[in-house]
């Protein structure tokens, strides 16, 4: 088996694919306003991850003489667990440490 094959496709996969939507959602989408009420627009930008994924295993499974099924199959699982702890990883980093509180109203006092 070629494990650095697919441990590098998978790799180079996820980070491609989850770099990218992450990018589009951080810099695109830089209000929350359409992540709100998801869209097309924003439910394609996680289509992005999946073809990445699905040419990663087409990629091992093309470059591989024995095993093909097991190492596309391996190279998949593999990417979309590396993608899903890029977007935790990515969502811990931009999340706010402090909630937004309102000012407090003011008293008329007299």
């Amino acid at each position: 088996m070629r494990l650095k094959l697919v441990l590098i496709s998978s790799l180079i996969a996820a980070v491609v694919g989850a770099g990218s939507a992450i990018a589009i959602v951080l810099i695109v989408f830089a209000s929350l306003k359409p992540i709100a009420a998801p869209g097309l627009l924003v439910s394609s930008t996680y289509l992005l991850p999946v073809l990445a994924t699905l040419l990663a295993a087409i990629f091992v499974y093309r470059h591989t003489a024995r095993r093909r099924r097991l190492q596309a199959t391996l190279t998949a699982i593999i990417t979309l667990v590396l993608t899903i702890s890029l977007f935790v990883l990515a969502s811990i980093i931009t999340a706010r440490r402090a909630p937004i509180e309102p000012p407090a109203p003011q008293r008329n006092v007299g």
